[in-house]
């Protein structure tokens, strides 16, 4: 039966691809959510692939009437009448720009019809996301248990495509092929971004992912190495991932966490995401890119984040292990730095309250104060080793690929001591404002988070139709005022969440991590090199070791670089370079490009493993953005150690 809708399009004020692995049914450890294999996926279907074709009805408008064609990239809408359009305005909509959707009644007794909702984060003209709720009414069939029933398939079909799902080829599309909602815990750092995490977090974030379906806990961290101390006390099989909702920080307090705990080899492969409203957003700039998406800053780039998270998918990453001068070791998942990034970097937190244009000023005073210093830096090169790749073939992304297992059946529910400062989505209280279209008195869906998605409040003011309310497409969450809450180790301090905290104060990095694995291509810290290693020794203006492709959201500082690709990439410009070339050199980086400049004290390698001893006295090391002890340090990439929670790719260099 043909279902029939068709959508007025509404704004809030607010301003394909292969999988790695996808939402799914919750696997029996962070091991297996990590390694264990799915069956081989069909062959994939062209993007133009029509999927389900039907005609609809319009809401809240009368009369008009739409046909819908779902491909494997987008909905098409056409309007049919009363007067079909030829190019119709905001008849493509990619699931790309897609959070997600959900099935709604009327709460009219004596109306037939169902309908489902699809929740959009379309770009304007000046590059900037605004919410957009397009509502569908399916009236083909006499009964609503048949209206319903389409609805469902539709929206089904929708959230299979969004969470990269395969869909049966006899055309069989039922409730059965969606998986329970995928549980995750949000750590926020309400001090990030100039103190806007939590707002942003509240206005932003928590909508977007409710419409998506999917769960989770909320923690306002209270000060440093929170995130470190909870993570190290979760019942990590209750999760399916650990996202951070602030800067770089955060997300490396918690891998660190994660590598501190007895079971780290399996821990440390719990996926971890990151959702940027801090001063330094590198992975995010990364991830984003990964993503096909324009280069972004601020609520842009939290909300592209956004999308990709709520669309799901992970990558291997790696990770590197520091040894410190000291011999304790900390893992990175961004950068090592010494020189005048990390200056910038430590100098300008007097300057957090600016935001992310803190760095700009810091390079500013960096550049009139340009300092050298003498140091050694010692490399074991990629080439060594066949099997990986070298800078002038490119660095492809990793031949492995891992996915998620089914779950077994849900253990029965246990008490749980409470999360600090935590929030859930069973229920939220979030005040909401009414959306209305424009020029319309007439209400139109907003969102609920209590997870049975949208529903009109107000008295109704249309002429006819009743206002609509959840008919959840997904199981819904326990119905308990409280959701169940991970265990946390004993001796992390409640406090009341009126308390005023100071932000944070900069400070060296704290507890440093004890577990991971041994570094097997280092010799201990002062110890004479094995054979293979290159040194060069000099005057140096900075030294980057890097993982990512990303120093900052908008500064590409290895463009070819990959989250899995078994490389730490070094950069080094050497002394005599004059302040107007360097500064040529980050104005490049905003676009890749600064290779192309033939700065002659620009070199960069591809490696393995490093050394780096500082022969100046006196200098600033940051691991992450970190502050470590100055001194000598060595490194080693630990290839796929970690899982990122990165959506699905995107389309090299096109929007997808």
């Amino acid at each position: 039966m043909n279902g029939h809708l068709e959508a007025e399009e509404q704004q809030d004020q607010r301003p394909d691809q292969e999988l790695t692995c996808s939402w799914g049914h919750r696997p029996r450890s962070a091991l297996d959510r990590a390694e264990a294999m799915a069956p081989p996926p069909p062959p994939p279907l062209a993007a133009s692939t029509p999927l389900l074709h039907g005609e609809f009805g319009s809401y809240p408008a009368r009369g008009s009437r739409l046909a819908l064609t779902l491909t494997p990239q987008a909905l098409h809408i056409q309007r049919l009448r009363p007067k079909p359009e030829a190019r119709p305005r905001g008849g493509l909509v990619p699931l790309a720009e897609v959070s997600g959707c959900c099935t709604l009644r009327s709460r009219n007794p004596s109306d037939s019809a169902a309908y489902f909702c699809i929740y959009t984060y379309p770009q304007g003209r000046r590059g900037g996301r605004r919410r957009a709720a397009r509502t569908f009414r399916a009236d083909g069939a006499a009964t609503y248990e048949e209206n319903r029933a389409e609805a469902q398939r539709w929206a089904t079909a929708l959230m299979c495509l969004l969470r990269g799902l395969p869909l049966p080829g006899d055309g069989e599309i039922t409730l059965e092929l969606l998986p329970r909602p995928p549980r995750l815990l949000l750590l926020v750092n309400p001090y990030g971004g100039r103190g806007l995490a939590w707002q942003w977090c509240k206005n932003h974030v928590l909508p977007m992912i409710s419409e998506a379906g999917l769960s989770f806990n909320l923690i306002q961290t209270e000060r440093q190495n929170h995130a470190r101390e909870l993570v190290q006390g979760l019942s990590l099989s209750e999760w399916d991932g650990i996202v951070t909702v602030s800067g770089d920080g955060l997300l490396f307090e918690v891998l660190n966490g994660l590598l501190d705990r007895p079971d780290w080899e399996e821990a440390v492969k719990t996926p971890v995401g990151i959702l940027p409203c801090g001063s330094g957003n590198a992975l995010a700039g990364a991830v984003n890119q990964h993503g096909g998406f324009e280069p972004a800053l601020g609520v842009d780039l939290l909300l592209n984040c956004s999308l990709l998270l709520c669309r799901g998918g992970s990558r291997p990453l790696d990770l590197l292990s520091v040894t410190l001068a000291s011999g304790s070791r900390c893992f990175s998942f961004l950068s090592v730095a010494w020189g005048f990034v990390s200056d910038v970097d430590i100098q300008s937190e007097r300057f957090r309250a600016l935001g992310s244009a803190r760095f700009t000023l810091g390079t500013v005073l960096g550049l009139a104060t340009l300092h050298t210093y003498r140091g050694r830096l010692s490399y074991l090169p990629a080439a060594v080793e066949p099997a990986s790749p070298t800078p002038a073939h490119g660095l492809p992304r990793a031949k492995s690929e891992l996915t998620l297992a089914p779950a077994p059946a849900p253990a029965p529910p246990v008490t749980h001591s409470p999360l600090h400062r935590s929030v859930s989505d069973l229920p939220l209280p979030l005040p909401q404002p009414a959306l209305t279209s424009p020029g319309s008195p007439e209400p139109l869906p907003i969102l609920s988070l209590n997870g049975g998605g949208p529903e009109l409040v107000g008295d109704w003011g249309g002429a006819g139709d009743a206002p609509l309310s959840p008919d959840p497409l997904l199981p819904s969450p326990p119905s308990s005022p409280k959701a169940l809450l991970s265990p946390i180790t004993e001796g992390v301090p409640e406090m009341p969440a009126s308390s005023g905290l100071p932000p944070p104060t900069p400070d060296a990095l704290g507890d440093i991590a004890t577990g991971g694995p041994p570094d097997h291509l280092l010799p201990p810290l002062g110890a004479p090199l094995p054979p293979g290693w290159v040194t060069l020794e000099g005057d140096f203006v900075l030294m980057l070791a890097i993982s990512p492709s990303h120093l900052g959201a908008d500064l590409v500082a290895a463009p070819h670089a990959r989250f899995d690709d078994g490389l730490v990439h070094l950069c080094w410009v050497r002394g005599g370079i004059s302040r107007a070339a360097l500064l040529r050199l980050f104005l490049a980086m905003e676009r890749g490009s600064h290779f192309s400049l033939g700065c002659p004290q620009l070199g960069y390698a591809a490696a393995r493993a490093f050394r780096l001893e500082p022969l100046t006295p006196r200098g600033v090391l940051t691991v992450d953005g970190e502050q470590v002890e100055y001194g000598p340090l060595q490194a080693q990439v630990h290839p796929g150690l970690g899982t990122l929670l990165t959506g699905p790719p995107g389309r090299p260099g096109q929007e997808p």
